[in-house]
Parts: structure tokens; sequence; C-alpha cells
């Protein structure tokens, strides 16, 4: 293990303000850039949501103010079937690369990580800060698409040639398909920077006392998630640049021969399609990983801490982080079963998909274990940590389900579908980053968000949640096609309107939900109640600094670690925890007339 010599003399640099809060190198300002940027970029995102669902729950209504807000996609208030799928193309896209991604490894990893594990601020201060810089001009490439001829990308998430290929082949894969690619390259360059520095100042910059064994599991989520971007991201930007070259190079990566467009043979040949999909999904699996091991980690901190014990199965809760991790990059061929694929391949794929869902369940027990007979205070991130173990239950079982061949090939592009995406890896994670947040929030803008406004946030969330989402299944039972722009068009789902109109009521309340926690978030950093330094009674290194922390995070010397993050309600100790910087406490042993210390873990 490497760590700084003690004792360490900091001297605080002066800064000027945009050295300071703009192109800054702190990593507790540049997380809270990347989370300030990913709300944003939240609110566009559901928007495009809320589109999806007017013309979902009511096809061929007119919106007059629809109209209004997008003269060129909904002309005179009805949604036309290009901007419908562009919806739901730059829905997914934002949602999954420019929201959840950034937030939870770009802004929760900046800000936690160098806290954490009691170093001063990130390995590589300034890639750190390129990392962030690489995020705006990519999201204004994306945003950009929307306003091209053609409009947006309309080809999926997935951008599946020969639609994502063909310029000609669609309205959304025209100019806007280039963009999209573009602005994804640029902004995997940005997690590339993020990931190498947050594996190395993990390895590297840990302060004395901290093995690797007794980092919180918040940080070794994010390490893995790190290791995982490392290793996935690659493999996208490589297959991004070769479908550019497919668009405007003339070259044939996955373009076939014989593809007629209008009646027209393309002018392509000795492509295959089945090549970027494996590409896609070598990255696309891991990704779902990327965004649900921070969670991991963070619900398992706020369920300690929450219910006052001791995380249950510490060591379990690695192993399983390190083993999701691994066979996360061995499962990718599940979403292609679809695809041709030979069926003792399609076996071997499922085997690998039942095998992951043993850590995921390890992990889950062991949160239930870590409640048991806890003393649980229902505050607003556990309320939301809680609700993220629902959600996650709920799509997990669903991914079992799908896991298996015969029955993914009925229901691959169903509902069904959406239903189980949402929940595990949408839901799930959106609701970790708000127990994140709630919970966070004291050290990163010292005070307090309010906690009333925080309850009736998680309960409109919660059911809104569940009344959107979870009738989406019956809609696949019943055979709904995913990404469809009318489905009344088909005799049998057109009995399928009032549950649609029902789950749109329930997206507008779970939306309109968000923005109290929007009013929030900014009023409490503004006025909230002022914040102690160790508010929640927290154990790890972070609640040991000033809230908020100053810049080198420490003042003069570094923290000294001498026990595991998971303390809670120790036998004999005065308070309920004990902090990871509290020293061994030499105990008397009644019987023997000797002492003995109480070692950490």
């Amino acid at each position: 293990m490497s760590h700084a010599t003690h004792p360490e003399v900091h001297v605080e640099p002066e800064l000027s303000f945009w050295r300071k809060y703009i192109f800054s190198q702190d990593h507790k300002v540049i997380g809270i850039q990347y989370a300030l940027t990913s709300l944003v970029m939240a609110v566009i995102g559901g928007i495009l949501a809320m589109v999806i669902r007017l013309q979902l729950g009511w096809p061929g209504t007119r919106w007059p103010l629809l109209g209004s807000l997008f003269p060129g996609g909904a002309p005179g208030g009805l949604v036309s079937p290009a901007f419908y799928l562009a919806s739901v193309t730059m829905h997914g896209t934002i949602m999954i690369f420019f929201v959840l991604t950034t937030l939870l490894t770009g802004g929760f990893g900046n800000f936690l990580i160098p806290l954490m594990i009691g170093a001063r601020d990130m390995a590589f201060p300034f890639l750190n800060m390129l990392s962030y810089w690489l995020y705006p001009p990519a999201l204004l490439v994306l945003l950009a698409s929307f306003f091209v001829e053609g409009g947006a990308a309309g080809g999926g998430w997935t951008a599946y040639p020969p639609l994502s290929a063909l310029p000609q082949a669609a309205p959304g894969s025209g100019l806007g398909q280039t963009l999209w690619l573009i602005s994804l390259a640029i902004l995997i360059v940005a997690f590339l920077f993020g990931s190498l520095n947050y594996i190395t100042t993990v390895l590297q910059l840990r302060t004395r006392g901290m093995s690797m064994l007794r980092l919180p599991l918040t940080v070794w989520a994010l390490f893995v998630t790190a290791l995982l971007s490392l290793f996935a991201f690659p493999v996208l930007l490589a297959a991004s640049i070769m479908l550019l070259f497919d668009r405007l190079g003339g070259t044939s990566f996955f373009v076939p021969a014989g593809v007629l467009i209008g009646s027209q043979a393309v002018d392509h040949r000795g492509g295959n399609p089945l090549l970027w999909q494996h590409l896609f999904w070598f990255l696309g699996h891991p990704e779902v990983y990327v965004l649900i091991l921070p969670p991991m980690g963070m619900v398992s901190d706020i369920l300690a801490n929450n219910a006052r014990k001791p995380i249950f199965g510490y060591r379990f809760m690695v192993a399983s982080i390190v083993a999701i991790g691994f066979l996360s990059f061995l499962v990718w061929g599940h979403h292609m079963y679809v695809s041709g694929m030979h069926p003792l391949l399609g076996t071997a794929f499922m085997t690998t998909t039942l095998i992951i869902a043993v850590p995921s369940a390890i992990k889950t027990f062991n949160w239930l274990a870590t409640l048991y007979r806890g003393r649980i205070r229902f505050t607003t991130p556990m309320l939301f940590a809680l609700g993220f173990l629902s959600l996650f239950v709920t799509g997990g079982l669903t991914g079992i389900v799908l896991g298996q061949p015969p029955v993914d090939i009925y229901m691959h592009d169903t509902f069904f579908v959406v239903a189980h995406f949402h929940f595990v890896m949408g839901l799930a994670a959106i609701f970790a980053a708000f127990a994140g947040t709630y919970y966070w929030f004291p050290k990163m803008f010292g005070r307090m968000m309010d906690e009333r406004l925080g309850k009736w946030h998680f309960w409109l969330s919660f059911v809104g949640a569940y009344a959107t989402f979870f009738p989406m299944h019956y809609l696949g039972f019943r055979g709904m096609m995913r990404r469809i722009y009318t489905y009344t068009l088909y005799e049998r789902l057109a009995g399928l309107q009032p549950i649609n109109a029902f789950i749109s009521v329930a997206a507008f309340v779970l939306f309109a939900a968000q923005f109290i926690f929007l009013y929030n978030f900014f009023a409490s950093a503004v006025r909230g109640r002022r914040a102690e330094v160790n508010p929640w009674g927290g154990t790890t290194l972070e609640w040991q600094a000033p809230s908020p922390p100053p810049h080198g995070n420490w003042g003069p010397t570094l923290p000294t670690v001498y026990r595991w993050a998971y303390d809670y309600s120790p036998p004999g100790a005065r308070e309920d925890f004990l902090p990871q910087t509290a020293p061994p406490v030499e105990a008397a042993v009644p019987g023997d007339g000797q002492r003995r210390g109480r070692e950490g873990h």
C-alpha cells in the first residue's frame, strides 16, 4: 500500500475565481460540476420521456403547447413519427451516458474517493479537470443534433446498423446520427481520463492505515467501476470510429452487400451488422454494472449508517463486487439471442447470465441481514436506499427471466424489457443517486437538505415509479412492441390505450415530483440548516473533514486509519459508532488481570 508521509505540511495556494470554481482542479468542485451538469441533462431527458408518454398515452392527439415548444418535431401539436423515434433514442442516450454515468462516476466518484481514502485530491488533478471539460462539448454536440436537417438520431440508443450506418436510411440517420457518434466518442475519452485517475488514486494515495480491506464499499464499487470503464469503453470508442468511417469514409465494416434503400442498392459490401452488436454489447453489459455498482456501494454505506449496525459479510460484499465486475464481461451475448445465435452459444451466455445473479443475490441478502434487528432511522437517505433495494430486486427477478433464450426470444422486443431495464438500471440507480445526494449533501455544501420535502419527494417518486413501470410488464405479455409509434393501428393492441393513459399520468406525477427535489437542492444549498461535521454519525473518513472540506481536505496533517469502515454500535463505546480514525482502546479484561487492546478490523 502507498500512502503519504506523516506529518505533512499542506500549504493552501491562493487561486483566482476562475481557477477555483470554473477551471478547478479540486476534486470536490469537479464532482459538483459533474453533478450539476448531469441534473440539467436529466431535466432534458425527462422532458423527452414526457413527449414519449404523451404519444403513447393518447396516440394521434394534438397538444398545442407541444407544437409551440417543438414546432419542427410536433407541427400543429401532433408528435411526428421521426420526432418520436428521435425522442426515444435521445432519451435513452442522455439518461444512460449523460446522466447516470456522469453523475454516479463523475459526480460521486470525484467528490468521495479522495475524501474516503484520506487523500488531498486525485492523483492527476489536471487530467481530472480535463475529464470534466470534455463533458460540456460532448453534450453540446449531442443537443445540436436536434437542430440539423433530418433531426436527431432516431435509430435507438444502441445505434444498430444499417440505420445508423447509412445517412439516407431514415430521417434520423442523417447528420444527427453523425453528431451522436462524435458526441459519444468525446464523452468516452472523458470517461477514460476519469477511470485512469480513480484507479491510480485508490491504489497510490490511500492514507496511513487505509488497507484495501478497510476501504468503504463505496470506494470498492467505484474502483471496480473504473476498471470496467477502462476495459469496456475503448471497445465502443473503436466501434464508433469504425461506424463513422462507414458513414463518411466509404468503408463497410457494418454494412453488407445487397442493402436496398428505395429500390436503390447502396454502394457497400463485405460488412456485417452483427459485428456492431458484438462490439456495442461488449461495452453495453459492463455499462449496466458501471451504472449499478456505485449505487450498490453507496447504498451499503447508507444502510449500515442508518441501521446503526456493521455491514453484514464485508469480505463477501467486496468479493461480490469483484465477481460482478469480472462476470459482466462474459454475458453480452444475452442481448443478442434473436440475432440467429447458435443455441449452444446461447446456452453458454444463459449460464453466465444466471451465474452473475449469485453475487447480486449475496449482496441483497447481506443488505437484509444488515437491516435485521437494526435500530433503523428512516431518514430521507435511508428511504431512498430502501427504495433502491426494492427496485433492484424487482428488476433483478425479471432479469433472471429474460436471461433464458426461450423466454427472451418471445419477450425481446416488448415492453416487458422496457420495464425490466428501467427497474434494474434506471430507477434503482436514480434512487441510489438520490440517497447519496441527501446523505452527502451536508459534506458538499455545509448545509442540510429539508427532510420534510425529502420525504414528500421519496414517496411521490416511489409510488410514481411503480405505477409507471410495473404495468409495462403486462403490456409486454400482451405483445406491445418497444419503440412503436402508434400501437392502436393493431387491433390486438388497441385495447391497451387505457393502461397506457394510466402509465402516462403516473409518469407525469413522477416527473413533477423531481421538481420538489430540485427546489430542495438549490434552496438548501443557499439557506438550509447549517450542518455539523458529522450529522449522520458516520464512521468513514469524509465525516472527519470539515463541512464543506477546504482545498486539500485535511488541513496540515492527513488522517490515520485504525479500523474498518463499519464500527457501528461497538460494545462498551460511549457513542454508537467509532470513526476509522479512532485508535484502538485499551480495555480491562475482567478476571485475568491483564489489559487487551480492542483492535480495528
